[in-house]
């Protein structure tokens, strides 16, 4: 049985004040990986009872953390991050598989490890503004968040997926 990553000791490279958002994130693309496998596309894109499909949290978890990395650097969203944030739900067509989806929330989340692993201590507090009115928040509520909400959205693919696979 594989433990979880918080149990596998520090991540290279990670400052130890954001190791738990760092453990998290690792956490996430393991279970990522391990409950998205093996979806049919119809299965990605199902909305069980209204809920929002697997492929709608994947590309969420990809879009959101670019975003949130965005405003981590100090800058504000482009059109393009708005257009993307506008079609998350929306599967297209053809509609992309869930390996597909899950190598760009992949790509994202190992982005966010860089960006962690990067961020000096001294940095965690630097003030940076979140959306068009400019929220205040810093630094490391800004990776925090990153972590949390990625969690967040994990736990309802992990739930979604298992709907669809039981209707098999």
């Amino acid at each position: 049985m594989q433990t979880e990553a918080w149990l596998d000791g520090p991540l290279s490279g990670v400052p130890r004040l954001l190791m738990p958002a760092a453990h998290a994130l690792a956490q996430s693309r393991s279970d990522l990986e391990r409950h998205t496998a093996n979806l049919t596309s119809e299965e990605v894109w199902s909305e069980p009872g209204g809920a929002p499909s697997v492929g709608f949290h994947l590309r969420h978890i990809t879009g959101s953390i670019d975003r949130l990395l965005t405003y981590t650097a100090g800058r504000q969203l482009t059109a393009e991050q708005f257009r993307d944030l506008a079609g998350e739900g929306v599967p297209g067509e053809p509609p992309p598989m869930a390996a597909e989806l899950l190598a760009a929330a992949a790509a994202q989340i190992d982005r966010a490890l860089e960006v962690i692993g990067g961020t000096r201590d001294e940095d965690l507090f630097d003030g940076r503004g979140v959306g068009r009115a400019r929220l205040q928040t810093n630094v490391f509520g800004l990776l925090f968040h990153i972590a949390e909400h990625t969690q967040r959205h994990v736990g309802q693919i992990i739930a979604t997926a298992t709907v669809v696979r039981g209707r098999r």
